[in-house]
């Protein structure tokens, strides 16, 4: 109703007394012109600059990792800024448009990349649906990094910021962030003056320099104090630091010795345990720049430090460093591609070395960064090997399963603290191996580990070809045995041959962090050894055989990492520490141990990939699905000139309600995996290539047969 339509007042069809209608006059003048529904904001005018906005959407669909453009209506010019979240209509026909404007389709997510003047799109715009947060999550940085990410590993660009930004937490990013802190003095070198380019290195960084180095560290729990000085002298040049850990445990390690040697609320803890709310959070602080330096698991890869001065990593041999989501990018490779697109100091770190890190030193790219044998010999345990000859001569052996070597390493080191034992994890898979000498069977075409399932002809597990004359290339035997697949009872068999002392258990389903120093038997899983306080007095590593001999590629140097992890916590030989290691002696990884030399172990390793031609000499991608689905899709892909292709060979069936891993094929299908292999510097064009090829096949439907393709896998084997 009008004023101009009001009755005289008083009048019969009055609608109330005067202070009523004086209130209805009142909502009139008070009420606002109607709003564009937001859903298509039909009708609403644009915004007057920069009417378009570009936009990455949330599909993850190769042949959709590209941008889309969308009208800007003028009601979210001001919150529309590069890098907030938006919601837009996504998939809508051509045919369906009103007044100018694409309408229609499914409301998405996505990220607004740059605001423009005009599209070089030439028909209908959708309009955006709404902006989610004015929070700007998307930095032009952390665009470029994870394009990069991406096309590397022939994945999609929406796929890589999945894993580079947390999900929103409205309460969290509802609270500011505190104010920074000023720059700390620079730290005093401590334990680096234990290697012989340490205070080098850090003064390099509290400098503004950007150092880039491979770390062997020394035995013992020195190392996160270390990395702690590392990321203290960064900041004390002004800039930010990062470290990647591969656990929980690490990431606590580290936590601990960044905030003795900070103070508090100078770093962010990102991890995946802290909770949703608590990560996205501290990650708003490291994006606001409320903080310069973190430390986290894997995810924290992408973490938005401000003015990056260190990128570092820790154990980069640990598989946990691998994404397991696509396009399953590695936490050392990102690093890498982040030292150089920010020209910031690199460190990669390790008790052991793996051959990428050998790698990066011999091309010149990074600086060793060790300690003089004196310091090893001082650092590290005694270590003693039990092989073959032993083991059958052994009576003791035959009884308890406990060399009598190992036997008194236990009793002698129970008298003084805990006791180590390491027993290789179970559910190894059984491979072939000489008889006589232990010696792996290798295919002679690619070095492939050679198998005979369910006793029929030997053939190669990576390339397919068969082995009926083979022989063994170290003595000649033409006999071969199955490898050794695990330990069984470890922990009941050690407790009845040592009564009277307790035995703990760490692993899968209950990992230990830490121990006391007295006295007790202390059983690990790989990966699991709690730290004991003043260290172990000793160490047995079992079933070495199981470790060796694992059908990988990187097996040797697997074992040898997982040793010297466990090994590196045993006391000094000044203080009596004793490693005791059931392994063939003459084995390479054995030797490194004894010598406690991991580095050159992995330049050992890396001579021979050069010769046989494989990673990370060169480059390489598995290529898994259906038989013929793989064979059709490698005969239409146009790959590089100078690629390889090895297999396919079949890949074990995962049994159906089993555990799998991903990119394992689905339950109870035959599925096999092809390897093409290409030469350095050829690495961009077969990721692109098999990218152009995956986006083709998925224009065709969710009911195309799927196949999946990993660039750079951890293992071949």
């Amino acid at each position: 109703m009008s004023s101009d339509n009001q009755t005289p007042e008083g009048g019969p069809e009055a609608g109330g007394p005067p202070e009523q209608l004086a209130l209805i006059r009142e909502s009139v003048r008070k009420a606002k012109a109607p709003r564009a529904k937001p859903r298509t904001w039909r009708g609403a005018s644009l915004a007057k600059e920069l009417p378009v906005a570009r936009i990455v959407v949330n599909k993850g669909v190769l042949h959709l990792d590209r941008y889309f453009d969308y009208a800007v209506p003028e009601e979210l010019d001001e919150a529309a800024q590069p890098g907030v979240r938006v919601r837009v209509r996504f998939g809508a026909g051509s045919g369906k448009v009103r007044d100018g404007r694409r309408e229609g389709g499914r409301l998405i997510d996505g990220f607004l990349v740059e605001r423009l003047a005009s599209s070089d799109y030439t028909g209908p715009l959708a309009a955006l649906a709404d902006v989610v947060s004015p929070e700007p999550v998307l930095s032009p940085e952390l665009l470029a990094l994870a394009r990069a990410v991406a096309d590397r590993y022939a994945g999609s660009l929406a796929d890589v910021l999945q894993l580079a930004i947390p999900p929103r937490s409205a309460r969290a990013e509802s609270r500011p962030s505190p104010a920074p802190l000023p720059p700390p003095p620079a730290p005093e070198p401590g334990s680096w003056t234990r290697y012989e380019r340490g205070p080098a290195f850090l003064e390099s960084l509290a400098r503004g320099g950007a150092p880039r180095a491979v770390w062997n560290a020394l035995p013992g729990p020195s190392w996160a104090e270390e990395l702690a000085r590392a990321v203290a002298a960064t900041l004390a040049s002004g800039r930010g630091a990062l470290v990647v850990v591969p656990d929980g445990r690490a990431v606590a390690r580290v936590d601990a010795a960044l905030t003795a040697a900070l103070g508090e609320g100078r770093h962010a803890v990102l991890t995946a345990e802290a909770g949703p709310e608590k990560r996205y959070g501290q990650w708003l602080a490291v994006r606001r720049g409320a903080v310069r330096a973190v430390v986290g698991t894997r995810a924290a890869m992408f973490a938005p430090v401000r003015d990056l001065g260190l990128v570092a990593i820790w154990d980069d041999g640990d598989g946990s460093h691998s994404e397991p989501h696509a396009p399953q990018p590695h936490a050392r490779d990102v690093l890498l591609l982040r030292a150089a697109h920010d020209r910031c100091g690199f460190l990669l770190g390790s008790l052991s070395c793996t051959v990428e890190a050998a790698q990066l030193v011999e091309s010149g790219w990074a600086g060793p960064l060790v300690a003089g044998r004196e310091q090893v010999r001082a650092a590290a345990p005694r270590v003693r090997t039990v092989g073959d000859e032993q083991l059958a001569r052994d009576e003791a052996a035959r009884a308890a399963r406990l060399p009598s070597l190992a036997w008194a390493a236990v009793r002698d080191g129970l008298r003084t603290g805990p006791v180590l034992v390491q027993v290789p994890r179970r559910g190894y898979v059984p491979r072939l191996a000489c008889e006589r000498c232990r010696t792996p069977a290798r295919c002679r075409h690619c070095a492939g580990p050679l198998e005979a399932p369910e006793q029929q002809e030997l053939r190669c597990g990576w390339c397919g070809r068969g082995a009926p004359d083979w022989h063994c290339v170290a003595c000649g035997s033409v006999r071969l045995r199955a490898q050794v697949v695990g330990a069984r009872r470890t922990a009941e068999e050690l407790g009845r041959a040592f009564p009277a002392v307790p035995v703990r258990t760490s692993g899968r389903d209950h990992v230990l962090d830490t121990v006391p120093g007295r006295p007790a038997l202390v059983v690990s899983t790989p990966g699991a050894e709690p730290v004991a306080e003043g260290g172990y007095a000793a160490a047995l590593l079992l079933d070495g055989w199981a470790m060796v001999s694992r059908p990988d590629l990187r097996a040797g140097e697997e074992a040898l990492r997982r040793w010297i992890d466990a090994a590196s916590l045993v006391r000094g030989q000044g203080e009596g520490g004793t490693v005791v290691v059931v392994a063939e002696p003459t084995l390479r990884p054995v030797q490194a141990l004894v010598r406690w030399d991991p580095v050159g172990h992995a330049q050992r390793e890396l001579a021979e990939r050069a010769e046989l031609g494989f990673p990370p000499v060169s480059r390489m991608a598995s290529v898994a699905g259906p038989v013929d689905t793989v064979l059709g899709f490698l005969a239409s892909t146009p790959l590089p000139p100078d690629a390889e292709i090895l297999g396919p060979v079949p890949l074990p069936v995962v049994r159906p309600g089993g555990t799998s891993r991903p990119g394992d094929p689905p339950p109870g299908e035959p599925w096999e995996r092809a390897l093409v292999r290409v030469p350095p510097g050829t690495g961009a064009a077969l990721a692109a290539s098999l990218k152009q090829a995956q986006a083709s096949r998925s224009t065709r439907g969710p009911a195309t047969t799927p196949i999946r393709i990993r660039v750079d896998p951890p293992d071949i084997g």
